[in-house]
Formats: structure tokens, sequence, C-alpha cells
């Protein structure tokens, strides 16, 4: 019975980061033809930080209320530093400056971190395996990425770099506080992730907001964002601590190899690209690094195996 229930509490895991990688690989898109020409990268980022605390807290009205210690409250501000508020306000504002192709390459990046700060903090082993399921996926995200009709990059080194130390806070938060997310329901973690992240946006992203048209804004625009807020935020963040809790942080941030292939299929639907065999090629490559990595044994299971030697 206990290994029927973490079977399936590992397949809902997979599940749920995959929705959520999707999700996001349809946000590459839709807040570049949301920003700048409606809202500035400052305002998304004040959306999606005020607006995800409204939902999330919304929600726990209606679920059993969860305590938190004060230590764990301290915690949960720091995860919400690395997991929302560094992360999603680098990546709009280097989303602002670069192209979607960029970003998206940018984004491959996040799994090698991922392993490397999964060994630092949680002494996860980096195995041939695990390497080798990264480098597929990696390749196969890069070639997708690049094959693309529209691959030319605008070169910003600043929109870049700031993706980049975004993708880095997001490893950090998925390999330094799983232990913590781990203990508490989704929506009690993010209702205060959350809540922290708009509390010290407010202030700063207050006057970049107020200076949006409201009334000129089409309702395309709105549109665009509810997606933003809601799906690519409030979905999303949901979805990421079910992950979190059952599968290993390298597993999580594999699938964010889905993203360009996610990005990719949505330019073809859209008629804004074309079918190749490349494209193919580099999405059995993606998929196949995931499955490497999900093979790769983790720190307990070689303990496991030690023990048994002996």
């Amino acid at each position: 019975m206990g290994n029927e229930k973490l079977s399936v509490s590992i397949f809902r895991g997979h599940i749920a980061i995959l929705a959520a990688n999707i999700i996001f690989g349809v946000n590459i898109l839709i807040s570049k033809l949301v920003m700048p020409e409606f809202v500035s990268a400052y305002a998304m980022a004040f959306f999606r930080t005020c607006g995800g605390a409204i939902l999330f807290w919304m929600v726990s009205l209606l679920i059993k209320y969860e305590k938190v210690p004060i230590k764990d409250l301290a915690l949960l501000a720091l995860a919400a530093l690395f997991g929302v508020l560094m992360n999603q306000m680098l990546f709009v504002k280097g989303l602002e400056y670069s192209s979607p192709i960029e970003a998206a390459i940018v984004v491959t990046f996040t799994p090698i971190f991922t392993m490397l700060l999964a060994a630092f903090f949680l002494k996860e082993p980096i195995t041939f395996k695990k390497v080798g399921g990264v480098c597929l996926g990696l390749a196969g995200a890069v070639i997708m990425v690049l094959s693309g009709k529209n691959s030319s990059a605008s070169g910003n080194i600043w929109g870049i770099t700031l993706c980049l130390i975004s993708g880095i806070s997001y490893a950090i938060y998925l390999t330094a506080f799983r232990n913590l997310i781990s203990r508490y329901k989704p929506v009690t973690i993010m209702k205060w992730m959350f809540l922290f992240s708009s509390m010290v946006s407010l202030p700063f992203l207050y006057g970049s907001v107020s200076e949006i048209d409201y009334a000129n804004l089409p309702l395309k625009a709105y549109l665009e964002l509810a997606y933003v807020v809601v799906g690519a935020t409030f979905i999303t963040y949901m979805l990421i601590p079910v992950a979190q809790k059952a599968l290993r942080p390298t597993v999580l941030s594999v699938y964010n190899y889905v993203q360009p292939i996610t990005t990719a299929l949505l330019a073809l639907i859209l008629g804004m690209d074309s079918f190749t065999w490349v494209k193919a090629l580099a999405a059995a490559l993606v998929f196949l690094g995931v499955y490497v990595v999900t093979q790769s044994k983790s720190k307990a299971q070689l303990d496991a195996e030690r023990n048994i030697k002996r």
C-alpha cells in the first residue's frame, strides 16, 4: 500500500511539473506580446505578485487553516525572495530587454544550476546518468530554439544576464527550501510567499502600475494579463509545490526543457513557424533527457545500495 501511494504521488508530481512548464512555455510568448507595448516589466511583476497573493488568500479561505510557526514564516519569506521576487521580477525585466529566443535559451540552463545546487544543499550525487540526461535535454532545447523561423537574437547582454540570475534564483528555491515546502499544503506555502512578495514589491512597483492608461488598453491586453496572472502565476505556483514534495530538484528543473518545446509548438499552431525533422529530433532529445534524469539514482538509493553491500 505504501509503495502504491508513493507511485501515485510521484506520477502526480510529474504531471504537475509538466503542466506548469507547458504553461510557462506559453507565457514566454504571451508576456512578450503584452510587454512593453501595453505594460512595463515592473507593472507585470506587480500584477503577478499582488494578483497571485489575492488569489491564493481567497482559495485559502475555502480550505482548513494550517498554522505555520514564526520560524517557518521567516523561511517562507526568504523562499519568496528567491522563488517569487527575484525569479519573476528579473525574468520579466530581462524578457523586456531580450528576445523570446534568448529568454528560452537561458531558461534551459536552470537544470544545470539546480543539479549543482542540489549537490551542495541536499548532498544529491552528480551521476553520469544525471549529467547525460541534463545535457541531452539542453541540446534538444537549444536546437529547438535555434531552428525556429525567427531564431535571430537581439544580443542584449543586460536582458540575458537578468534572465540568467532569475534562473539561478529559481534553482536556489527548488533546492534550498525543498524540506520546508514538503511540510505544508501548496496553498499555505504560496499564500505566505506571495503575501511577503507583495509587501516588499508594492512600494517599488506601484508607480509603474499607476502610469498605465487602462481606458485605452485593448481587450487583447487584458486577456493576456489574465493569462499571466491566473495561468502562469496562480496555477503554476499551485502545481510546483505538488511536484516538489514528490520529485528531486534536478528532476523538477529538467522539465524546464519543455518550455522552449511548448513555445515552438505554439508558434507552429499560430502559423509563425513550420515543422521540420530537426524540430522533431530536438523534441525527442528533450523528452529522452527528462527520462534519463528520472532514472538516475538519488542519494537515498545510493546509500541503501551501500548498506546492502556492507
